[in-house]
């Protein structure tokens, strides 16, 4: 089995306010093979998450949004005796922000934006789904 037939079956969902955010992501991803979900907020994602319209394997998740930001997200996934573990890689473009902070919050990895091609998929490509 091929690697895009691999990723063909793994499943990411982007949550991000901001439209080109939410393309270049979808974008870069979807020429790897992956899946690609969106959601412009994150009361959007975790309607399609609780209803499962949307089965992700991984959630690419904006800190900083309208509405309930990153860390709210993440809290109401771990917190939901419901939901299935799903991993999250969350995005900043705020440099205050530390890993720790990130891990603490429920997140396994933290990238911060503007992120390079090869930065992004790598950091995908360690989840392992």
């Amino acid at each position: 089995m091929s690697l895009v037939t691999e990723r063909q079956t793994k499943r990411i969902l982007v949550v991000d306010d901001v439209a080109d955010n939410v393309f270049l992501a979808q974008f870069i991803l979807e020429t790897q093979g992956y899946q690609v979900n969106t959601a412009e907020s994150g009361e959007t994602a975790l309607a399609l998450i609780q209803t499962e319209a949307v089965k992700p394997d991984l959630i690419i998740l904006d800190l900083m949004m309208s509405g309930i930001n990153g860390y709210e997200v993440i809290d109401r996934l771990r917190n939901h005796q419901n939901l299935p573990y799903i991993p999250v890689l969350l995005m900043t473009a705020n440099q205050d922000v530390s890993c720790q902070q990130a891990k603490e919050a429920g997140a396994e990895r933290l990238l911060y934006k503007p992120f390079d091609l090869e930065q992004f998929l790598t950091t995908v490509e360690l989840f392992d789904i």
